[in-house]
């Protein structure tokens, strides 16, 4: 991932998406392989991440000098982004392709078997009078006036 950084950083100089492009896939298909199957999960995200801040970088060094820096680098990341968007889109691709043979799936169902253990439990189950569970308060902005203690007798 530092190579794709490098890389487009350089391209500021050689002004070649096609070099960026390029590196930038084949660093994505290296990545999924030379990492472990448990972290696939957080590598399908990274690589769009690693191009994005590395070409805001790169945007941002091509503007100073320009006389209106906010200008410059605005449409120069949008230059950027935009010649570079089919090959991103095609590393993204591979990225995914790649991990889903290599176990994507399988960390997608741990995600979300996890976080569904860690939820808490639905409002609609309440607490019946015999459960051994832990005091759930009501749900926020639910209000039913309550009388504690004895009933006051009535003096007639």
């Amino acid at each position: 991932m530092a190579l794709i950084f490098v890389i487009t950083l350089l391209s500021e100089v050689t002004g070649s998406t096609v070099i960026v492009g390029l590196v930038f896939s084949v660093a994505c298909l290296a990545a999924v392989f030379l990492v472990q199957p448990r972290d696939l999960l957080s590598l399908v995200v990274t690589p769009p991440l690693i191009f994005f801040v590395a070409t805001f970088i790169s945007a941002v060094l091509g503007a100073f000098g320009a006389p209106s820096i906010v200008q410059a680098l605005g449409l120069g990341l949008v230059t950027k982004l935009s010649a570079a968007a089919p090959w991103l889109f095609g590393g993204a691709a591979l990225v995914l392709a790649a991990a889903w043979f290599r176990g994507l799936p399988a960390n997608v169902s741990e995600l979300r078997a996890d976080l569904r253990a860690s939820r808490p439990a639905a409002a609609s189950k309440r607490k019946q009078p015999g459960d051994d569970q832990a005091f759930a308060p009501e749900p926020e902005g639910y209000f039913e006036p309550r009388v504690y203690g004895s009933p006051r007798e009535q003096n007639d």
